[in-house]
């Protein structure tokens, strides 16, 4: 079981990116965990994610630049007025919820947003 990504690249700052995750190699039900980001040279950091009442969460920097949802077992994180200090690459966390990989933790293999000033 795998989750892609897709949608990282190069835009300058203001631009906006849409990052998509879908589970390859795996039909079943995901609990979408989150989103988490790691710059040059820093630790990976949450950026967002859904709260036990399953409304959205954010970190402050990303805070109403950013927008999480799902739709079925594909996972989105919208983020528009990117700054270059949202340089980094991007990854999504879920956890699959059916056999045989009941509660298995998986991540993605990252994708990479360059946002230039």
């Amino acid at each position: 079981v795998q989750l892609v990504e897709s949608g990282g690249g190069l835009v300058q700052a203001g631009g906006s990116l849409r990052l998509s995750c879908a589970a390859s190699g795996y039909t079943g039900s995901i609990n979408p965990i989150g989103w988490y980001r790691q710059a040059p040279g820093k630790q990976r950091e949450w950026v967002a994610g859904f709260t036990s009442g399953g409304s959205t969460n954010y970190a402050d920097s990303v805070k109403g630049r950013f927008t999480f949802s799902r739709d079925k077992n594909t996972m989105y994180l919208q983020m528009d007025s990117l700054k270059p200090e949202d340089t980094a690459v991007y990854y999504c966390y879920v956890l699959l919820l059916d056999p045989p990989y009941k509660y298995l933790e998986v991540w993605g293999q990252g994708t990479l947003v360059t946002v230039s000033s």
